[in-house]
């Protein structure tokens, strides 16, 4: 995104979701979901029309502006590569990249990892473009992809992981809060592609990180 907190004076007080779209750079259903999640404070109007608290808008992008450590249109933080053993010889540790942009769905996902595959080292960021840059670095084991992500959404950036030979060992998983009809736009690009529910994250992720960890020779 390449707006500071002072966008946002273009805003009313309370706005529609595709106000806020256009102010972020997201898409309208990747504000709804922020909604949902909690991360807005909004209130439907009596004839069923969504707003939501400009002030929301503002703490959020000023929440995710500390995150970045500066104004959202600067470049992004290189992000180091994990450091080589003491011998010098590559880490055998598996890798594993999540992409994803919600706070509260990285926390629960390295809560996660930590107590069912403490031997993996995983990576997390939050937009489909960093995702893309740091998947041509880490050569991950596991992709763990949201379907909605500011930058570049998830089903282009699958499509463009399937598409590079780089890529053909490392295994995908796909995190959505998309019910299974709300996904059927996607069916095509996600075919084959395994996919866990966000509200079933807890019960359903481990495993299927394990099979793909399994699949991937590990």
């Amino acid at each position: 995104m390449t707006l500071a907190l002072d966008s946002l004076s273009s805003l009313p007080s309370d706005c529609s979701t595709r106000d806020v779209a256009q102010v972020l750079g997201l898409a309208v259903r990747s504000v709804q979901l922020m909604v949902d999640r909690g991360e807005l404070d909004a209130w439907k109007t009596p004839g069923g029309h969504r707003r939501i608290a400009r002030a929301s808008v503002e703490r959020w992008l000023a929440q995710r502006e500390g995150r970045t450590g500066g104004a959202l249109g600067a470049a992004p933080a290189a992000v180091p590569s994990p450091s080589p053993p003491a011998s010098g010889l590559p880490s055998s540790r598996r890798r594993v990249l999540l992409i994803e942009d919600s706070a509260h769905f990285q926390r629960l996902v390295r809560l996660l990892v930590a107590q069912n595959f403490p031997e993996i080292d995983l990576h997390v960021v939050d937009n489909g473009i960093a995702g893309l840059a740091m998947a041509g670095q880490l050569q991950p084991d596991v992709l763990i992809v949201d379907i909605l992500l500011p930058g570049i959404d998830g089903v282009t950036l699958i499509a463009s992981l399937r598409s590079h030979p780089q890529f053909s060992a490392s295994r995908l998983i796909v995190a959505t809060a998309l019910d299974e009809a709300q996904r059927r736009p996607y069916d095509l690009a996600l075919a084959g592609v395994p996919v866990v529910h966000k509200p079933r994250l807890v019960q359903d992720l481990p495993v299927l990180l394990a099979q793909a960890l399994a699949a991937q020779g590990g």
